[in-house]
């Protein structure tokens, strides 16, 4: 090999070489550009409320990941009042309420992308996104926080028989188009089911020149709040049809009628008792699913009775450094108990970043007994709590006058008295850390009625 001949390997040699360090550089400074702290998954209020939160516990470097055009989650499309009495002490809209945490993140300097889809998480805390502004990105971060809301159920999962004709929205759809974009979904309408966003669309409809027909609900009891029943049925004289559901959907190209039925004991329809209803739209309010694909797809345990992660006293997941709250967690009444449990999870996130893991031995279960069907946080860890731990759970069916018994093991550690219980209303205890050094493995919270 001639003299130029090496000449010529040595620069090519040495190009390369300039270019390996040159990519090099430039990944690590990806992916340091793409290092946080603390990444929230979804900008509703239950992310808001949680990046604030840890914002004001000392963490700088805060990212939310929001899929849809803005800030707000679904509170953008409730303009109805009735929000914040417990967070703000005020009574807001629902834009008006995340407006709040909007101005306080903006102050703050908390990074947020909007119109961006996360696709994965993974068990070394990278989050996988897409959007149209940047791409594909992996982010990495320190502490995750799962906000991703739910989603509502569809006619799909409930098989209702008849045809397809138009004119069959759930409730939340129905929302959107007439408080967003400026549509009127019908004219005779029929709502299928009682929950507070059916009740509360029951009224906007009413307002907005429509004639609701009524609600039917195939409990014996409303799946809402009271104060919804009577402000947005009652005061409108709307009839509450418990004990039915829809057994068919007639029309071709537009709804024609639907078919209401009477339900027996079993929740079967009983012939002879059908009542048709002659509207052009039908409004399904049948049930919230916490979103959490994200969640099943990275290996975080799933409590099959929320539908939202297992999680500790401090709203972590089982796995380390990941929370979830809001109504990926569980489904909630009032968007003030969203916030209230968002900002939990922030600070347990930041207590994590500065003090890294908290200890997971000695842990208690939290389990449902008599007439309740499901308790969070669904594990305990009586060290790590400071005085009291709270503990959220609904009743499965209506009960009057009692007694919520907490026990461990046969040992009674607490009890408190309500007056009535209701499905449709999250009920709330507070656990003192004196009570929980008596229990052992398990505690069990029922409901004990009391005798007429």
């Amino acid at each position: 090999m001639s003299e130029t001949d090496t000449s010529h390997v040595v620069c090519i040699c040495f190009a390369l070489f300039v270019f390996s360090v040159f990519f090099l550089i430039t990944e690590v400074c990806a992916l340091y550009k793409n290092l946080y702290d603390i990444i929230v998954i979804g900008g509703g209020p239950a992310g808001l409320a949680a990046a604030c939160e840890a914002r004001a516990r000392g963490i700088k470097d805060i990212l939310i990941l929001e899929r849809d055009t803005q800030l707000g989650g679904i509170l953008n499309q409730c303009i109805h009042s009735g929000f914040g009495l417990h967070t703000f002490n005020e009574e807001l809209t629902g834009p008006e309420f995340s407006g709040r945490y909007i101005d306080r993140l903006l102050a703050s300097g908390i990074e947020y992308s909007i119109n961006t889809t996360v696709l994965e998480i993974t068990g070394n805390r990278e989050v996988h996104a897409v959007s149209s502004e940047n791409g594909y990105c992996i982010y990495k971060a320190k502490s995750i926080i799962l906000a991703m809301g739910c989603r509502e159920r569809s006619r799909g999962a409930l098989g209702i028989p008849g045809t397809r004709p138009a004119g069959i929205y759930t409730a939340g759809t129905a929302q959107r188009y007439a408080n967003i974009e400026g549509y009127m979904v019908g004219r005779r309408i029929l709502i299928l089911g009682s929950g507070d966003i059916g009740l509360i669309m029951a009224r906007r409809m009413t307002l907005n020149g429509a004639k609701v027909l009524g609600c039917v609900e195939l409990m014996p009891y409303s799946g809402g709040l009271n104060r919804n029943i009577v402000q947005c049925l009652n005061d409108f004289d709307i009839p509450l049809y418990l004990s039915h559901t829809v057994t068919e959907i007639r029309g071709k190209e537009r709804v024609e009628s639907v078919i209401v039925s009477k339900v027996d004991e079993n929740l079967k329809p009983v012939p002879g008792s059908e009542i048709e209803f002659k509207c052009d739209t039908l409004l399904l309010s049948v049930g919230l699913i916490p979103e959490n694909e994200l969640t099943r797809q990275a290996g975080i345990e799933i409590d099959p009775r929320t539908n939202g992660a297992v999680v500790f006293e401090n709203m972590e997941t089982g796995m380390e450094g990941v929370f979830s709250c809001g109504n990926a967690a569980h489904v909630h009444d009032l968007v003030d108990f969203v916030a209230a449990e968002a900002i939990r999870a922030g600070r347990a996130a930041a207590d994590f970043i500065h003090n890294g893991e908290t200890s997971r031995q000695n842990v208690l279960n939290v389990i449902n007994g008599n007439a309740v069907s499901y308790t969070v946080p669904q594990k305990i860890r009586p060290n790590a709590i400071d005085k009291y731990v709270d503990i959220f759970f609904r009743v499965n069916r209506v009960c009057k006058a009692g007694v919520i018994k907490v026990e461990s093991n046969g040992i009674s550690l607490a009890h408190y008295k309500r007056e009535r219980f209701a499905p449709g209303e999250m009920e709330h205890i507070t656990l003192p850390k004196a009570l929980l050094k008596k229990a052992v493995g398990i505690i069990t919270v029922s409901i004990e009625e009391r005798p007429e």
